[in-house]
């Protein structure tokens, strides 16, 4: 039963950590320009941070 619980933990934890990359990658495609050229990236290497699994 511990190793199951333990298991499920480990799961959720993955699935959240996968949800805020997505987040996170979804975030870069809203910034404007401007906003990308403040963190050193193009439109480019965001678009392709946001196609990357």
């Amino acid at each position: 039963m511990q190793s199951l619980r333990a298991h499920c933990i480990a799961a959720a934890r993955w699935f959240g950590r996968q949800m805020e990359k997505r987040r996170s990658r979804h975030a870069l495609l809203e910034m404007s320009d401007e906003q990308l050229k403040d963190i050193g990236l193009s439109r480019g290497q965001a678009y392709a941070e946001f196609r990357r699994r």
